[in-house]
């Protein structure tokens, strides 16, 4: 009978069609030993679970960090105690280089040793460089360090081309200085002018003694005045009123008329002023008088 359906014991028995299927009855779930365990309870368990984790994720870290911060300051200590230790290690040499005629290596060093004493690394160099180029007789210096422990000074010392005034000295750039061995250099020309001129007065001199060089001619003594006018007096008593202006031009015009006019004469020149436009002026030396009576007892 098409459509109808029974249930007998645990089986459902179908018909359709005129034939019959039959399945099994769902099972229920067993319940778990001493009764089902509710929802709640689980739910806290697995959060406990995960809290627990999450706290021991962030202690490992805040460990971790705690040990790079403590190895970092480790490092630290270190590397400041190794700075201090280097900064005070002592300078064990000093080595004192250049062409020395008027400086002592020893004086060199008993100046700079004041300024060692906080240490190798705490020494101010460029102090030290200015106090050596303060010395009378030095024009330059160079300081330096030499691992682990040295210091290494190069200098070079004044070169004086002339006398300045009374007890001064005038080096190659027209810098002044002075020297307690002054007696040394008294056969260096003399160079004379008011403060603030000796630079210019130094080149004058230079450019000066090159035009006399060809002539065997050279210089005794360079003045300028207030004014700004040269006056050179050259070995032998030769005198030169060079002026104020036109430096070269009047030093080729004599240099000319040397040549042609007055070398074989040189001993007879007291003073060429060059003070015009065009020519020269040259004044003789007085003849010396003979005494007749002198001559006849020769």
């Amino acid at each position: 009978m098409a459509g109808i359906s029974r249930r007998v014991g645990p089986q459902v028995t179908a018909w359709w069609g005129g034939k019959r299927k039959s399945s099994p009855a769902k099972k229920r779930p067993a319940r778990a030993r001493g009764g089902r365990a509710p929802q709640g309870a689980t739910r806290n368990t697995v959060a406990a679970a995960k809290g627990a984790a999450r706290t021991d994720g962030a202690l490992s870290v805040w460990f971790n960090r705690m040990l790079i911060l403590l190895g970092a300051a480790v490092v630290l200590t270190v590397g400041a105690k190794a700075v201090v230790t280097i900064k005070s290690l002592p300078v064990q040499r000093i080595s004192v280089t250049g062409e020395l005629e008027h400086t002592q290596a020893q004086a060199v060093q008993d100046m700079v040793q004041p300024g060692l004493a906080g240490g190798f690394l705490s020494a101010d160099l460029q102090q030290i460089q200015r106090q050596l180029e303060g010395l009378p007789w030095i024009y330059q210096a160079s300081v330096r360090r030499k691992w682990p422990s040295a210091l290494e000074i190069h200098v070079v010392e004044e070169l004086p081309i002339a006398r300045w005034g009374q007890d001064g000295f005038l080096n190659h750039e027209g810098g002044v200085f002075h020297s307690d061995k002054a007696a040394e250099w008294e056969t260096l020309p003399r160079l004379q002018g008011p403060k603030g001129s000796a630079k210019s007065l130094v080149e004058k001199y230079q450019r000066l003694v090159e035009f006399l060089a060809p002539l065997n001619l050279s210089v005794e003594q360079l003045a300028v005045d207030e004014r700004g006018q040269l006056e050179a007096v050259l070995t032998g008593g030769m005198q030169l009123s060079l002026g104020g202006e036109d430096f070269l031009e009047r030093m080729q015009r004599f240099k000319g008329i040397y040549h042609s006019d007055l070398a074989a004469r040189k001993a007879e020149i007291e003073r060429v002023d060059l003070r015009y436009e065009s020519g020269i002026a040259v004044a003789f030396k007085a003849p010396v008088e003979v005494d007749p009576s002198h001559v006849a007892r020769l």
